[in-house]
């Protein structure tokens, strides 16, 4: 999944939500080189459980980002919810190798309640040596939806603001989370006539908009890091 903004300062975004984990496509190392190559920023969404070594020499890009969730630091409720067995020890620490090797590493733990440690957590992340921690609940979209057309509400209000996410199918929507939000395809048209069509501003105007927050520059979150959770509630639900 790739992401474009009309500012044009491109980020290239590969993503395991809810597509499977970017580094097992068998073309992920020349995808992130291409991308480089071309000037596009690409940032990553790793799962940290299991990759190639070879995938640090990307990861230690000036150019690149990672970002990765943490679930709990009881290994139990971190394999639990993660549903693989040793997530949590191979996920702990492959983020203490990338603390090692001075590769800005963002952790985002996504709190499902039922007792999740997810305080805990964080403070883990914190002594670990991470400086991008943060902690969100869980958004009823993708897999977590109760309904089969998620609500709106859930968005942070600022997805089609300056941002849009190519899906794998070529489809263009408003954001990575708002994927239930989308119109026209890139294979069979331009990106640029996409985003300054009627069909993309009515959608732009079906996002309700954030609540008592101001608007962010061009380069703050979530226009810059995507719409993962955000530790000064940027991209808190608008509703």
């Amino acid at each position: 999944m790739a992401s474009a903004s009309r500012d044009l300062k491109e980020t290239a975004q590969l993503s395991g939500d809810n597509g499977g984990e970017p580094t097992l496509h068998p073309d992920f190392t020349q995808l992130v080189q291409h991308a480089l190559n071309t000037g596009v920023r690409v940032r990553i969404y790793p799962n940290l459980f299991r990759f190639r070594a070879e995938h640090w020499a990307l990861f230690s890009d000036p150019h690149v980002r990672v970002a990765t969730t943490y679930h709990s630091d009881d290994s139990a409720q971190h394999d639990k919810i993660s549903g693989r067995l040793g997530s949590h020890e191979a996920t702990r620490a492959n983020i203490i190798e990338a603390v090692r090797r001075n590769i800005p590493v963002k952790v985002a733990i996504v709190d499902g309640g039922n007792g999740q440690r997810a305080e805990e957590a964080r403070a883990e992340m914190v002594t670990l040596g991470v400086s991008g921690v943060s902690i969100s609940r869980v958004r009823a979209v993708g897999n977590a939806a109760t309904s089969r057309i998620p609500s709106t509400g859930e968005l942070c209000g600022r997805c089609a603001d300056g941002k849009a996410a190519i899906l794998p199918d070529g489809r263009v929507a408003v954001c990575e989370i708002g994927r239930f939000l989308s119109v026209g395809d890139v294979r069979a048209g331009s990106l640029g006539k996409i985003l300054a069509s009627p069909q993309w501003d009515q959608l732009a105007a079906s996002i309700p908009s954030p609540r008592g927050v101001a608007p962010c520059p061009p380069d703050c979150s979530p226009n810059d890091d995507s719409c993962q959770p955000s530790g000064n509630d940027t991209c808190n639900p608008a509703s």
